[in-house]
């Protein structure tokens, strides 16, 4: 169906602009200026007062399936997606079995057919003893490798140095680093158990998981892509240690970070009043680490914004410390938690589908989407700036059931979202059946 998206502030490229826009076939067809469309006997939406974005690309996501079903499942959390304004992710392999060859791949790629409302891809997992998975896959339908150089929910650590110089030296896409040093964290947990023994407070997490053990880990992974040409993408970075490798002269065309909306806004203060509900690795740290993670996502260092969206259930969060299981649900939340920054003045409104949609299609080669422009695909949502979303259990789709952020209210509010030119999410509802489509990487 062919239809109008009239009177849009268009958020695209750096610019904020008034159009109007033509959808069609699953494509961006036309963007005119207000009122130079004349169609009148086509059917059009009417966003006058809204903000019109490129759908949002979240590079990191762990959508449970299959395997941990009871946490999480690909239709419910892909209708989180959309409700949160993402058009579009990129699923860890960290689920049962570990997707770590590319028969299982392609079994994961199947239970997206017809379950995704968002566009969806699949990383390929690596462990010490998979290189020829790694080596034989098609690189036009992954977004990448996943490498776990830190041990994480589902351990897939790679650990083994001959391994990591073969896939870095072998591998010819995208290699996604989660980096920390096991053995720093192994010799910080004899520590904390020391001082505590087996029930310490959640807020020696970032004790534990410090700052060294991830800039150690994220050095090793910058030299390894370094000495190879690797093209290297390092995710969920938390420390202003680690601000030092994006600052230095690499190749920032081969090498380029992420970081995860939660570490943009909590610090180890919050560990108080939240405990286990924000135990995720890497964990969260210091005022001064967030506010140099913001101040490099400004000046350009880091690229991309995700939210590592990786839910347990209530009762497993409820165990103590060493049980509880460190993830968070995020995804319906991350674009707004950086809308609310905007509000709070810390980024620009036309700075984030840079970092949320601009910057994903270019890290990952994604073909046709991540920016609104004729034939492009008509992934878009649209935000009303002046109203709120409360946050609970009757206004998030996650089937964990909770949220790190229940009981706060965004100052904003999505009020559609379209995939691939279908209106999916409309005013706090899923109203229409899973559109998503695998999505497609320009790699050689």
């Amino acid at each position: 169906m062919k239809f109008i998206l009239r009177n849009a502030n268009v958020v695209n490229e750096g610019v904020v602009g008034c159009a109007d826009i033509v959808l069609a076939d699953g494509l961006i067809e036309r963007i005119e200026p207000v009122g130079r469309i004349t169609a009148n006997e086509l059917p059009a939406v009417d966003l006058s007062g809204l903000f019109l974005f490129p759908g949002v690309i979240d590079d990191q996501v762990h959508f449970r399936e299959p395997g941990l079903t009871h946490k999480a499942d690909i239709h419910t959390e892909s209708m989180a997606a959309v409700a949160g304004g993402v058009t579009s992710y990129m699923d860890m392999p960290n689920t049962k079995p570990q997707t770590t060859s590319v028969k299982l791949l392609e079994q994961k790629y199947m239970l997206a057919t017809n379950s995704s409302f968002a566009n969806y891809a699949f990383y390929l997992g690596a462990t010490n003893d998979n290189i020829e998975e790694l080596t034989n896959v098609n690189y036009n339908y992954i977004p990448g490798i996943k490498v776990f150089m830190g041990s994480s929910t589902g351990n897939m650590l790679v650990d083994n140095e001959v391994t990591l110089e073969k896939i870095f030296s072998e591998v010819n896409t995208l290699i996604a680093v989660h980096a920390e040093d096991e053995d720093v964290i192994k010799h910080n947990t004899e520590i904390i158990k020391k001082q505590y023994g087996d029930n310490p407070p959640f807020s020696v997490h970032p004790a534990i998981r410090s700052d060294e053990a991830c800039y150690s880990c994220s050095l090793k992974a910058v030299n390894l892509a370094e000495k190879y040409g690797s093209r290297l993408h390092l995710l969920h970075l938390t420390t202003e240690k680690e601000m030092k490798l994006l600052s230095a002269k690499y190749d920032k065309a081969k090498i380029t970070a992420e970081v995860c909306a939660q570490h943009l806004w909590f610090t180890d203060k919050d560990y108080q009043s939240k405990g286990q509900y924000i135990k995720c690795n890497p964990a969260i740290k210091t005022e001064t680490d967030r506010n140099a993670l913001r101040a490099n996502l400004i000046n350009g260092n880091i690229n991309v914004v995700a939210s590592d969206h990786a839910p347990h259930t209530l009762e497993e969060k409820q165990k103590p410390y060493f049980d509880c299981p460190s993830g968070m649900p995020m995804v319906q939340h991350t674009f707004h938690v950086m809308l609310e920054l905007c509000k709070q003045g810390i980024f620009k409104l036309e700075d984030i589908p840079f970092w949320m949609s601009h910057n994903p299609a270019k890290c990952f080669n994604i073909s046709n989407r991540g920016f609104i422009r004729e034939g492009y695909a008509a992934d878009l949502v649209a935000v009303d700036m002046n109203d709120v979303t409360p946050v609970n259990n009757k206004t998030y789709f996650y089937k964990c059931g909770w949220s790190p952020f229940d009981g706060f209210v965004f100052n904003s509010k999505i009020k559609y979202t379209f995939v691939n030119a279908k209106l999916v999410y409309a005013d706090g509802k899923i109203v229409n059946s899973p559109v998503g489509e695998r999505m497609y990487f320009e790699n050689e």
